[in-house]
């Protein structure tokens, strides 16, 4: 299971190191405020053991965001962005956390109070990185290269300005029906403007996706709104001094709570539990698909991430027409993936096709009552709360009519996506879910760490326990196979509150994950007013063109439906 990595860490900066740091590179912080706040603190500890949503992702999730962005050098220093990232880290605390492992059934994370501003600032410094690498090379290092992450580093920040980005975005190249720079370009090299690639690493077992673009969206609003440096170093003193100026331990809420303690208490009724449980039971044995990528060994993973836009006029065009029939954009990538496999025949068409989403958990959290005060300083949005739901869809295309059979499966996808999330029993679902994907991951791990040392030994075939399946008529065996992962992250424009940080004009968005062998999965949302359609996968756990050739049918099916 490998849970430890040895991995590339910056050394620790000496105390005389990093006061020489804090007075070059930031120098609102006088010496009089470092040395007051430099003094030896006795560390505050904090630790929380996982949930089982949590522990299931806890080997095989690293995730990241990219985004590309033009910006003034004087917003995108280092001494700025180092402040930025420390004060989200305090409202944060998970992403300056570690994990230990005791056992299998016991990971805990472990937070440690920064005993001062300086400390709080060394730690950011230390997880934060300048590179001279393009949005490829970022990506293609974190996907494949050695590990960023580790459980000593749960998150870490990359800054890169591409060696062909040093001077000023530049005019375009002269052409006969263009001599003159344009009022944009001219206004971009008075600027000073430049190109910058931002990575975002963290486990995802830290948070899911709505967490990593609400805190893209609030680095931006602190790296690119009014905020002088020096305001920025102050509001830095402040986070410190409201949290741990009085250096006093709380007793709970710094570390958020696990999702199963998020959601409401379990009822306390023997004959609703079991009712739960049935009902658990019923939904995971109705499960149908039949559908599988075919893969292939291969000794290394190398993950690829294939990507496409559509310009904002038609994308446009295509919400319109999404509406127009009754669904969203994430309701027809559905259709598109279903569409575009059964175009490429890849299974037996009398069975159908299984994909899964994430389904967003936080509307059905149960908020313990706390004074204002004191929610507000550790409410942190940075946590796990996604279940996930299925749709399943016909794998085969009449000879027909295949626009309105493309739309009537979108809308199928709508209902069932909806049904989902609507379900009476959504909340017991979840937590039996959990359960359940917290033993496979334990089982899984404890079988990875033995392979490994050479012990492992198939276990020996035992009676398994009364299930509601015993109860039901015999049916014989079904496939419940997913052929792929859907990520459908929508208006990412509503989360992005642009007009906070006009200085800063992003243009480009990529998430994903550092996947394991043989994996996939699809993201669509809409960015800067464009709709963005990206497939991760590890190119070589595939038999060879079988992905390809999809992809290429989901670009056709795009051109073709959504227009």
């Amino acid at each position: 299971m490998s849970l430890r990595y040895g991995l590339p860490t910056p050394p620790p900066l000496s105390n005389e190191e990093y006061k020489e740091y804090v007075d070059s590179v930031i120098p609102c912080a006088s010496k009089s405020t470092v040395n007051h706040q430099s003094r030896k603190e006795p560390a505050i500890r904090y630790e929380r053991k996982m949930g089982d949503t949590e522990l299931s992702y806890f080997l095989p999730s690293r995730q990241y965001l990219h985004l590309g962005f033009h910006a003034p050098e004087r917003l995108v220093r280092r001494a700025r962005v180092c402040i930025v990232w420390a004060i989200l880290r305090l409202r944060h605390p998970l992403l300056s956390a570690s994990v230990e492992m005791h056992d299998y059934d016991d990971v805990r994370f472990l937070y440690d109070a920064p005993s001062s501003v300086d400390a709080a600032l060394a730690s950011a410094n230390a997880n934060l990185e300048y590179r001279a690498d393009t949005k490829d090379e970022l990506i293609d290092s974190y996907l494949n290269g050695s590990r960023t992450l580790s459980n000593e580093r749960l998150s870490y920040l990359v800054v890169s300005q591409p060696a062909d980005s040093i001077m000023p975005t530049p005019p375009r190249t002269p052409s006969p029906s263009r001599t003159a720079r344009t009022n944009t370009e001219v206004a971009q090299s008075e600027s000073g403007e430049y190109q910058y690639d931002l990575l975002i690493c963290a486990m995802h077992f830290l948070g899911d996706g709505m967490a990593l673009h609400q805190f893209a969206n609030d680095f931006f609003g602190l790296l690119g709104g009014e905020h002088s440096d020096e305001d920025l170093t102050d509001m830095l003193r402040l986070e410190w001094d409201v949290r741990w100026g009085t250096n006093t331990y709380r007793s709970d809420g710094i570390i958020p709570a696990t999702l199963e303690d998020s959601l409401p208490v379990p009822s306390t009724s023997s004959f609703r539990r079991a009712a739960e449980h049935v009902d658990f039971q019923l939904s995971q044995s109705s499960l149908l698909g039949g559908q599988t990528f075919p893969k292939q060994k291969h000794p290394e993973r190398h993950t690829v991430v294939p990507t496409f836009s559509i310009p904002h006029s038609r994308t446009k065009a295509i919400l319109k027409k999404c509406k127009e029939q009754g669904v969203s954009i994430s309701a027809a990538l559905f259709a598109v993936c279903n569409v575009a496999w059964a175009r490429m025949g890849g299974g037996k068409k009398e069975l159908p096709a299984m994909m899964y989403s994430a389904l967003n958990l936080r509307p059905y959290f149960a908020r313990a009552s706390q004074k204002v005060a004191e929610k507000a300083l550790w409410d942190s949005y940075w946590f796990l709360a996604i279940g996930y739901f299925n749709v399943v869809l016909p794998n085969f295309l009449p000879a027909g009519a295949q626009e309105a059979t493309f739309w009537h499966r979108a809308r199928q996808a709508k209902a069932q996506s909806a049904g989902a999330a609507k379900n009476r029993f959504i909340v017991s679902r979840t937590r039996e879910m959990a359960k359940e994907r917290g033993t496979r991951a334990r089982a899984w791990g404890k079988e990875d760490d033995e392979r490994e040392r050479g012990t492992w030994v198939p276990p020996a075939d035992t009676p398994k326990p009364p299930s509601v399946k015993d109860i039901l008529p015999a049916r014989a065996p079904v496939p419940s196979a997913a052929l792929i992962g859907l990520s459908l992250l929508g208006n990412l424009d509503g989360t992005y509150a642009h007009a906070t940080f006009p200085a800063i004009k992003l243009h480009t968005l990529t998430t994903g994950s550092r996947q394991r062998h043989g994996a996939m999965l699809l993201f669509g949302y809409t960015f800067k007013g464009k709709l963005w359609v990206s497939l991760g996968y590890d190119e070589n756990g595939f038999k060879e063109g079988v992905v390809e050739r999809f992809w290429e049918e989901v670009e056709n099916c795009v051109e073709e439906f959504l227009g």
